[in-house]
């Protein structure tokens, strides 16, 4: 008798239980549908607050996670170093693995944490992930251009170093005054780095004919390759000529983008 006697109470709470869950994932579809009009007016850490509210109310929404993950992302201040900016990274960087733990091939997470490691300045780490993006997505034009991006700025920072130990600024041209040191010292620190970088922009290149950043960088990166030639006028001249050739090749590719986008917004409504 004691035994049947608690079932309907058990069968209450239970049905108790369950209206106030479901009234928890309700509440917490409110805060997400807030978090996310807060992100695309730009208000990132109420955003942050909304999304922290709908993981508190449904610890189950994956939806609210990858949410809140981004809007710490949007709240990263590229290359600043301050405790608190690179706590905010992290935090991003936490909710993006956490992503990674269920799918490893989750696109958005790898792209994010990318551009995250890139912002603090953990360029080897933003290069591991781009090309795990590269292995998921091989066409994808934009994650080449990042590691060819990446490439150059670490080989310009190695540049402006060895150039100022030698007393010289970077004059862009191979840089040709330089010592013979200097110049072992830039292609053991830049070899590797130049010959990547022009692999992947190119890359990025084909992929898309009118990538116009792709061609900057890879002028740019001509000009660190100038620097490798180490007394060799003739190879010198050669980068220097695919410099030219790059800027021309840009200029062309920026007209062509500018002139779509015109036309993009072109027509509106059209009077009958």
């Amino acid at each position: 008798m004691k035994f049947t006697a608690r079932i309907p109470v058990t069968a209450a709470l239970l049905a108790l239980l369950l209206t106030a869950t479901g009234c928890n994932v309700l509440k917490s579809r409110d805060q997400l549908t807030k978090g996310v009009q807060a992100f695309k007016n730009a208000r990132y850490e109420e955003a942050t607050n909304h999304f922290q509210s709908a993981i508190a109310l449904d610890p189950k929404s994956e939806v609210a996670k990858l949410y809140l993950a981004t809007a710490y992302s949007y709240q990263v201040v590229p290359n600043l170093d301050t405790p608190e900016n690179l706590a905010v990274a992290q935090k991003a960087l936490d909710g993006f693995n956490a992503v990674l733990e269920k799918d490893p091939n989750d696109l958005t997470a790898l792209k994010q944490i990318a551009s995250i490691n890139r912002n603090i300045k953990k360029f080897d780490v933003a290069k591991e992930y781009e090309k795990k993006v590269i292995a998921i997505s091989p066409n994808d034009p934009e994650a080449y251009y990042t590691v060819g991006f990446v490439d150059w700025t670490l080989a310009y920072k190695n540049a402006i170093t060895i150039l100022a130990a030698d007393g010289l600024t970077d004059a862009g041209d191979g840089n040709p005054k330089k010592s013979k040191g200097a110049c072992q010292k830039l292609q053991a620190a830049n070899t590797d780095l130049v010959n990547e970088g022009l692999q992947y922009l190119n890359k990025a290149v084909e992929l898309n004919p009118t990538y116009d950043d792709a061609m900057q960088y890879l002028q740019l990166t001509y000009r660190r390759k100038a620097d490798l030639a180490c007394g060799d006028e003739p190879a010198r001249k050669e980068d220097m000529a695919q410099v030219d050739s790059w800027i021309q090749k840009a200029m062309g590719a920026r007209k062509i983008n500018e002139e779509k986008k015109e036309k993009a917004t072109q027509g509106g409504v059209t009077m009958q």
